[in-house]
């Protein structure tokens, strides 16, 4: 006759025992790397957008201040004077920009100089860390 224990007890129940610390661990580090590398791909493509949307918002802004000095016979004294009309500008037509666009994709102001150093004016988006100079994403984006 057999023991009942025999009968109720799996024959595998070392083969079913759990997972061990170092082996939680070990997965735990790899998920980590996985999602560090995966973040740091997404939030450098951010960057990259900004940086594009920068160039383009110069170009843009550009042109706006072009379309202001057709309509008035000068350039604005400073970028303001496309969102709201100056007190001396006659034929003003404008708005010609808004507000939010007067600032950089990273919140910073554009820089704007009557007269330019290479042109009538200048127009300058000084990068991620708002400071003159940089490289990659913190370099100035210059309208030329």
């Amino acid at each position: 006759m057999q023991n009942r224990r025999s009968l109720t007890r799996s024959p595998s129940a070392r083969a079913q025992r759990g997972m061990s610390l170092l082996e939680i661990i070990i997965v735990i580090v790899l998920i980590g790397t996985v999602l560090t590398f995966v973040g740091s791909r997404v939030l450098g493509g951010a960057d990259r957008a900004k940086a594009n949307l920068a160039k383009s918002q110069v170009s843009t802004l550009a042109g706006k201040i072009d379309q202001y000095q057709m309509d008035t016979g000068s350039l604005p004294g400073k970028l303001d004077d496309l969102v709201t009309q100056p007190g001396n500008a006659s034929g003003w037509l404008g708005p010609y920009a808004k507000a939010n666009e007067l600032k950089d994709p990273w919140g910073h102001a554009i820089e704007y100089r009557v007269p330019g150093e290479a042109g009538a004016f200048d127009l300058v988006i000084l990068g991620k860390d708002g400071q003159v100079g940089g490289t990659s994403y913190n370099a100035d984006i210059k309208y030329e």
